[in-house]
């Protein structure tokens, strides 16, 4: 059994990061930037056992959802000899990619031998094909190879995988929640690499005696009775999930004013933040938050919420300048938007 998500003790933005990405994929995912043991990999599992089932394509090793056009080429097959798909239902997953992945592994391989044999395509599907519509997780991700990162983000980014060797090719979706996870200390990824995640958190050790001896009492009980344990936190289990699905439906009436467009510009603008990519996070992200809320508008406070989670890792550091700087620069901005 996964430790409950509500019975985490404290990591409020790392907790607000992933519920958001929940809501609303299209945000980008989240990066976690931090130390070892403060509940990372926790968080995204039970997370995932928090969330409904899924409706997904009757034997698609894909996930395939039968009600949407965007199908892997075996479905896309099957729809059009059958005229329908038939679905079944399944939990979301957390798909875990290991260091030392290689490429076909993670996107997949086409057996062309069997394609110029018997004229049919033969697909094995790699990491990508397990993770569509649901968690990636991706630990140390700054200890990837660099080309193995190129992969994943693009087809983050694009919502697809496809394979082609030799005039034989094979699409399918891959829609997925990306979190990853890295120790700055151990070496940090490109500029234009940490832009492609949508949020960022840093997130520490509970250094607070009495929320230390908190963490260790709930563990305690878990370990000791995991069912009674969950019982005890079912009915906030319940609410939370009932909060994010009713924001899952919500999102797309949320009304976004015109002097928000205006806040967020003014903002990444003001630390001088390169490309858009940025502004649209924030939007995104001030949407789902205001969804969560069960507002009918995005409002500033939902703004200044989200401008450190959007920012955390696109903040402009000269070469000589650490983390502690480029992050004394967010807390500013943050002081600002306090007293605006």
């Amino acid at each position: 059994m996964v430790f409950p998500f509500t019975a985490i003790v404290g990591q409020e933005q790392m907790k607000l990061g992933l519920s958001l990405n929940v809501i609303d994929p299209s945000i980008g995912g989240l990066l976690i930037k931090g130390e070892k043991g403060t509940g990372k990999s926790t968080a995204v599992r039970s997370l995932a056992e928090l969330l409904p089932e899924i409706s997904v394509s009757r034997g698609c090793a894909f996930n395939c959802d039968p009600s949407s056009t965007s199908l892997c080429s075996n479905c896309s097959e099957r729809l059009s000899a059958d005229g329908a798909l038939e679905g079944e239902k399944r939990r979301m997953r957390v798909v875990e990619l290991p260091l030392g992945i290689t490429e076909d592994r993670l996107v997949g391989a086409l057996d062309i031998e069997h394609a110029l044999k018997r004229g049919e395509k033969r697909f094995e599907p790699g990491i990508l094909a397990d993770a569509n519509r649901n968690f990636l997780y991706v630990d140390e991700v700054n200890l990837l190879e660099d080309h193995i990162i190129d992969l994943l983000l693009d087809s983050a980014a694009m919502g697809w995988s496809t394979v082609e060797r030799e005039g034989v090719s094979f699409s399918h979706p891959a829609r997925f929640i990306l979190v990853g996870t890295m120790n700055p200390e151990e070496g940090d990824l490109r500029p234009q690499l940490l832009d492609r995640f949508g949020l960022c958190v840093c997130v520490h050790s509970i250094r607070d005696r009495n929320m230390r001896v908190e963490i260790l009492k709930r563990r305690s009980r878990f370990d000791a009775d995991p069912e009674g344990f969950l019982q005890f936190v079912q009915s906030e289990q319940n609410s939370l999930s009932e909060e994010i699905i009713r924001a899952r439906e919500n999102l797309p009436n949320v009304e976004i004013p015109d002097a928000i467009l205006t806040r967020i510009v003014e903002i990444t603008t003001e630390i001088h933040v390169d490309g858009h990519r940025s502004d649209i996070v924030m939007l995104r992200a001030a949407r789902a938050l205001a969804a969560f809320r069960g507002q009918e508008r995005i409002e500033p406070e939902d703004i200044g919420d989200i401008v450190a989670l959007a920012l955390n890792h696109r903040l402009k550091r000269t070469p000589f300048e650490d983390v502690e700087s480029g992050r004394k620069k967010l807390d500013e901005l943050l002081d600002g938007l306090a007293g605006h």
